[in-house]
């Protein structure tokens, strides 16, 4: 019998966690059943124990679901303990354990497939929400010069500049982006999910040498074009952090890190 896992969200019909996983699980030779669970909104905390009790051994989530698992968690990561959010669980020794795997993809995928790396270099993070909070550290551990995150809600900026209290760490309005240059700028506002631009000054993106859009599979969004006109050298949608979360997650389920260029390549979609 295999074992079993699953990833739960609302909606789940777009979900890849399904064939990427099984995909790892071939190349890796895991014997694993991956599933995908429609989330309902006033049962999801029974939803998840009942398929731990049902002899599942993990889970991913997904939105919006992702602060109520880490609420259910009896153990939580200090990733997740810093973005209040997990994006997955394991089940074992009669626990629920939490882990936020979203910012750690992220990092894998500029540094290690993009070959961007961090270090002394200075980002800028659009945005600050739950995809912000679960990238903050791991980047701030990869040793940049400087992250700049760059909000509308100035308070919300605020609340994650004050949680982490890190040197390298600055807050900003957009407006204030004006005459400064970044290396990297990762756009995690929900701009493109609405086909909006955020509204960064002219020119914030000229210097910069990878401009990354979290969305993925939708092309050329607004960002990554205003990014092209700009003279950015490089575009990168998501695909490659969704793969590579998946990635930790399988990892930290089964000891085995399965390697991830094969599926984020059959994954990948032009962007243009």
């Amino acid at each position: 019998m295999s074992d079993s896992y699953a990833v739960i969200g609302r909606p789940i019909s777009h979900t890849k966690s399904p064939m990427i996983h099984g995909l790892f699980a071939q190349a890796s030779g895991q014997a694993l059943e991956y599933g995908a669970i429609e989330g309902v909104l006033d049962d999801f905390e029974n939803q998840v124990l009942r398929f731990r009790r049902d002899g599942g051994l993990g889970m991913n989530i997904t939105a919006p679901f992702k602060v109520r698992a880490f609420e259910l968690a009896d153990r939580r990561s200090e990733r997740a303990q810093l973005a209040r959010a997990a994006n997955a669980l394991k089940f074992e020794e009669g626990r629920i354990f939490a882990e936020n795997f979203d910012g750690i993809g992220l990092l894998r995928d500029i540094e290690d497939n993009l070959a961007e790396p961090l270090r002394n270099r200075r980002v800028l993070l659009l945005g600050a929400g739950g995809a912000v909070r679960g990238a903050l550290l791991p980047f701030l551990q990869a040793g940049p010069r400087e992250v700049v995150i760059a909000n509308r809600d100035m308070a919300k900026a605020l609340t994650l500049r004050n949680e982490l209290d890190h040197p390298r760490l600055r807050i900003s309005r957009y407006e204030e982006l004006e005459g400064q240059a970044f290396d990297i700028v990762v756009n995690a506002t929900s701009a493109s999910l609405t086909g909006e631009l955020p509204p960064l000054p002219a020119g914030v993106l000229g210097e910069a040498s990878l401009a990354y859009e979290l969305a993925y599979g939708k092309g050329l969004t607004p960002f990554l074009r205003m990014a092209r006109e700009q003279g950015v050298a490089r575009l990168a949608d998501g695909v490659g952090m969704l793969v590579e979360q998946a990635a930790e997650a399988f990892a930290w389920w089964r000891g085995v890190r399965p390697e991830t260029r094969a599926v984020i390549d059959r994954l990948s979609i032009p962007l243009e």
